[in-house]
This record gives structure tokens, C-alpha cells and sequence, in this order.
């Protein structure tokens, strides 16, 4: 099992910016205002020939009991002891504050080696700060700049000395570009979860692990980071994205929101699968449409996920009210799954993720030729294209170059000149024929070589 290191400390000393160092990513958000980490976060970390797992972790900060701000200490807490070591970060250019004295004897008592870590040391304040930290008692601190990245050799060797040494493993062939089916089936599916502010994401994901994982709030906009978790559901493995609420651009002012929003946007693309979060009371808005077309846009497979439906008062035939509203509003992936959950009960669950796997096989999925284009035959015989200008469109075949989501190259004479309203035809000709409802299906055109454009014409 990896070696873990939770990075601690107060708020705003350089946590995230030292994971994003040590992980080589920028994973974690960043930015000058106070307290922008709210849930942990972990991360595969090398330094050197080092290798160990790292976690982030919010702010140190007192709150009241029940508080958003007790609740993130929670989250240290539990990562705390999680982890075999810690680096109590501090900032130097700031100096010793009340907070890093008593957050120092809270680390004592964790009864795990520390390394103290003096962020921000560049400069002569940042050396100044560096020597005050010897009162906390925690040993030599070592003297770094996250965002500069100075001082690593020297966090190297605080860290070798307690990362044990990995017992020698014998080496295997391993070729990335040879993968069969089974494997594929094996490995984790990427499920992006997604939606307006407040939807309930982070509750559903809690209820999925069966723990208190994601801090949630009734308050919007509780999630600014992009969680990833992983999770086994009925002996299939999933790593899923937990993200930021998108509201319309509009709306966005803050810069750290804005941050948010696009590192939710980085996990849609990202994922393979995005469940898209609707409140049941307030489904199918403007912005639930503007982050579906989003989805097909960015290429993946979707599901939809009508939220709270224990708020719902039990109608019959609601849930086939539900079936035809998806396909009326959002015709770009009709046939989508769509299913009722409540993330708070737990109803709902058992479908919602059939519904995934079930999205995922379509969006894999790959037509033979030969089937393709008597089908294509059948499609153009019963529809054919208009003429355009007075002169006919000749389609000649159409092949699947890819799954992921399925494309397809249809090639024709004149490409340019194809109306995008028999594109959708054979769109929507193809998700009956083939079974592909809800995944986006890409069809482009490609003119087919004149072989006799090189012979010039005779003279007359």
C-alpha cells in the first residue's frame, strides 16, 4: 500500500499549490482568497525516485459546531488518519500567527511524524519567517516555494527518510496499445457528475460510498474543487467526478467561481459517462439544456438524473411524462436514459448506475461495415437526398471509423452541399436501426476521389 502524506495547515499558506507541485498537475484550485479547499482531495505524488500518495486538505480553522467551517476541519481530521505522515505547512513571509501554535500541538497529538514545511520562503521576509517556526517545536522546518518550486531537494531528503523503500518488484512486459476486451471491461468507468448549483451531486455521490466523504450544504455553491472518488458498485469499478455547480455565464462574477466552473468543465471532458443533475421540482430550465448540449458538444455519453424525487408528489404516469419531456427538450440525444433518484434516500440508486453501464456500452459500440451500408442502402432508398441547385447528391457508402461516442464517414459527391436537416435524418435513422439512444453520434462527410480528375480535358 502507498506511503501517505496529508498536507495540513492553517488557511492560504500554499497547500494546494505544494500538492499541485508534488502531483505535477494543477488538480487542486488556487487563488489568493482564504479557504478555496473545502473537501480533501488525493493525489499520486513523485518527488525524485519518491513515490507516495498526497492529500489536500482544507484550511485548519475553528467553526461553530454543525458549521460548513467545522465540517471542513471534519475532512482534515479524517485525512489525518488516513495518512502514515504530515507536512504542517506554514507561511513564512507571514510569520508565526496564534492559529499555527495551536494547529502545531494538534498535529502533535496525531502521534504521526511530521515534517514542518516553510512556504513562501523566497526573500529575506520569507527567511525571517523560516527561523520563527523553530517555537513550534517541530523540528528543523524546511524551507521552500511552492509556487516557484524551490527548496524541493531539500523536502526530498525530510521525506526520504520516512517513505520506506519499495520492495523490488519483478518487471513485466506491458503494452498500452495491446488491450482486449476484458480488460477494457475491467478498468474504471470515468463518470462526470454535473448540474446547476445546489442539485444535490455531492449528496448522491455520499450515499454511493456510504460515508460523509463530500461536504454538502443547503447553501449553492458548497463544491468548487472537481472530487474524484473511486467507488465499486455490484462488482464494477467506477471513478466518479464530483463538480462545481454551472450556473449561466452571466452569472458567474468571482474569479474563484470562475475557476470552478472551468475545472468542472476539464472533469466533463474528462469522463467517459456525465450524469447530468436536475431538481426535480425545476427540471428542464435553460441552463439543464445549456450543459446537456455541452455534453453532446464535448462528445460523451449521458445520462439524466431527475434529483429530490421524494419531494415529488406520486402521480401515475409520471415517470413516462419524464421519457417524453427529455426527448422533446433535448432531441440531440434522444433516447437518453433518464431516471428518478433521490441522493438524500438513496432511491433510485440501483438504476441510476444500470443506467450508466448501459450508457457506456452504447457509446462503445461498433457497427460491421457490411451491416452499416445495407442499412444505409435501405435509408436512402426510403428517403433519398434533395437535389440541390438542380443537381442530385450521390451517397456512395458510409463507414464507422470509431466508437467513443460512434462516428461515422459518409462519402458523397459535393459534401458542402448536403443539408444538415438529412444529416439529422440519418442521425435519428441510425440510433433506431443500430440501438444507440442518448449517446452523440458524429457523422462526417468526405467527397470520394474523381479518378478522372487528373485527365485533362481535349482540346475542341
Amino acid at each position: 500500500m502507498s506511503f501517505t502524506i496529508a498536507i495540513i495547515g492553517r488557511p492560504n499558506v500554499g497547500k494546494s499549490t505544494l500538492f499541485n507541485r508534488l502531483v505535477g498537475q494543477k488538480l487542486a484550485l488556487v487563488d489568493d482568497e482564504p479557504g478555496v479547499t473545502r473537501d480533501r482531495r488525493e493525489g499520486s505524488a513523485r518527488l525524485g525516485d519518491l513515490e507516495f500518495t498526497v492529500i489536500d486538505t482544507a484550511g485548519l480553522d475553528e467553526g461553530a459546531k454543525g458549521s460548513l467551517t467545522a465540517r471542513m476541519q471534519e475532512q482534515t481530521e479524517a485525512a489525518i488518519g488516513l495518512a502514515d505522515a504530515l507536512m504542517f505547512v506554514i507561511d513564512a513571509r507571514a510569520g508565526l500567527t496564534p492559529n499555527d501554535r495551536a494547529f502545531a500541538d494538534f498535529a502533535r497529538r496525531a502521534n504521526k511524524p511530521v515534517v514542518l514545511v516553510a512556504n513562501k520562503s523566497e526573500g529575506k521576509h520569507g527567511e525571517i519567517g523560516a527561523m520563527e517556526s523553530y517555537a513550534l517545536g517541530l523540528g528543523d522546518p524546511v524551507q521552500i516555494s511552492a509556487e516557484h518550486g524551490e527548496g524541493m531537494s531539500d523536502l526530498y531528503d525530510a521525506l526520504a527518510a520516512l517513505i520506506p523503500e519499495p520492495a523490488e518488484e519483478r518487471e513485466e512486459f506491458d503494452d498500452d496499445d495491446i488491450v482486449s476486451d476484458e480488460d477494457l471491461a475491467q478498468r474504471p468507468i470515468r463518470v462526470a457528475i454535473v448540474g446547476r448549483p445546489n442539485a444535490g451531486k455531492s449528496t448522491l455521490i455520499n450515499h454511493l460510498l456510504g460515508e460523509e466523504r463530500l461536504l454538502t450544504s443547503a447553501e449553492a455553491g458548497t463544491t468548487r474543487d472537481s472530487i474524484s472518488v473511486e467507488i465499486t458498485w455490484q462488482g464494477r469499478d467506477f471513478r466518479v467526478f464530483d463538480t462545481a455547480g454551472l450556473r449561466r455565464r452571466s452569472r458567474i462574477e468571482e474569479k474563484l467561481e470562475k475557476l470552478s466552473v472551468a475545472d468542472a468543465l476539464r472533469a466533463v471532458r474528462f469522463a467517459e459517462v456525465v450524469v447530468m443533475m436536475m431538481d426535480a421540482q425545476n427540471r428542464f430550465e435553460e441552463q439543464d439544456l445549456r450543459i446537456a448540449d455541452l455534453i453532446e458538444r464535448e462528445g460523451r455519453a449521458i445520462v439524466l438524473a431527475v434529483n429530490k424525487w421524494d419531494l415529488m408528489e406520486r402521480k401515475p404516469h409520471l415517470i413516462s411524462a419524464l421519457r417524453s419531456d427529455a426527448d422533446h427538450w433535448l432531441p440531440q440525444v434522444k433516447g437518453a436514459p433518464i431516471v428518478a433518484v433521490s441522493g438524500l434516500l438513496g432511491e433510485g440508486i440501483d438504476r441510476l448506475m444500470t443506467a450508466i453501464q448501459d450508457a457506456y456500452a452504447v457509446w462503445n459500440k461498433r457497427v460491421p461495415t457490411a451491416t452499416l451500408n445495407r442499412w444505409f442502402e435501405q435509408a436512402v432508398d426510403a428517403n433519398p437526398p434533395p437535389a440541390v441547385s438542380g443537381r442530385r447528391l450521390k451517397l456512395n457508402y458510409i463507414t464507422q471509423t470509431k466508437g467513443r461516442p460512434p462516428s461515422f464517414v459518409l462519402f458523397c459527391s459535393r459534401a458542402d452541399a448536403v443539408p444538415q436537416s438529412y444529416l439529422r435524418y440519418l442521425t435519428n435513422s441510425l440510433r433506431e436501426a443500430f440501438d444507440l439512444p442518448g449517446t452523440p453520434i458524429r457523422i462526417t462527410l468526405r467527397e470520394k476521389a474523381n479518378p478522372f480528375a487528373h485527365k485533362r480535358k481535349r482540346p475542341s
